[in-house]
């Protein structure tokens, strides 16, 4: 069986001390989430607001959507199973669930600029009316944020694959599935914002 290789310092990873306290990735993730969560309320709310409005035109989903969402949980599903190897110190097998969610969310990204073609195509554009314009706005701020995601999941790879991550000292593998499982969680919601409010 493989094993991870160990690294002599835990603090070497920015571990909060001895007695496993929040150390600053784990503040850093929290801050960041806490911010994207306001910035997304804040979306939300001018959203409600603007529907109200005698030009707001009610906006059909792309097709393409539905299975975009099915991508997105799955991808969250093989960030899990890769999180369970790591911590089972199986590093081929983390590395090989950490690449399919990689390709799970460039997949994703694929779909999205494949909605937006859709939309454009049916003469649908960013201007065409309010609903369009959040659509295009909260979509494409939701996929910046998981392109950052993936740029980390590769990050992730290349250590694992030097035998830099070690489960017990390494937090990175476990921030970065919070990271995306909120994601995941952050695309559900938008859905029900856009589609169902």
């Amino acid at each position: 069986m493989q094993e991870f290789l160990t690294e002599p310092a835990a603090a070497k990873m920015g571990r909060g001390g001895a007695n496993g306290g929040l150390d600053t990735a784990q503040l850093g993730l929290w801050i960041a989430l806490g911010s994207i969560t306001m910035l997304f309320a804040a979306f939300t709310s001018a959203y409600i607001v603007r529907s109200a409005g005698t030009d707001w035109v009610p906006l059909a989903s792309p097709p393409v959507l539905w299975m975009n969402t099915v991508l997105l949980l799955l991808s969250s599903l093989t960030m899990a199973i890769g999180l369970r190897e790591f911590r089972n110190l199986r590093p081929f097998a983390f590395r090989k669930w950490i690449l399919f969610t990689s390709v799970l969310g460039l997949t994703f990204i694929a779909g999205q600029l494949l909605g937006w073609r859709q939309l454009e195509d049916s003469g649908v554009y960013l201007q065409s009316n309010p609903h369009s314009s959040f659509f295009y706005v909260l979509t494409s701020v939701h996929a910046v944020h998981l392109v950052g995601g993936i740029f980390v999941l590769g990050y992730i790879v290349i250590q694992a694959t030097r035998y830099r991550l070690t489960p017990g000292e390494s937090r990175a593998p476990g921030l970065v599935a919070t990271y995306w499982h909120f994601l995941s969680g952050l695309w559900l919601y938008l859905l029900v914002v856009l589609f169902v409010i």
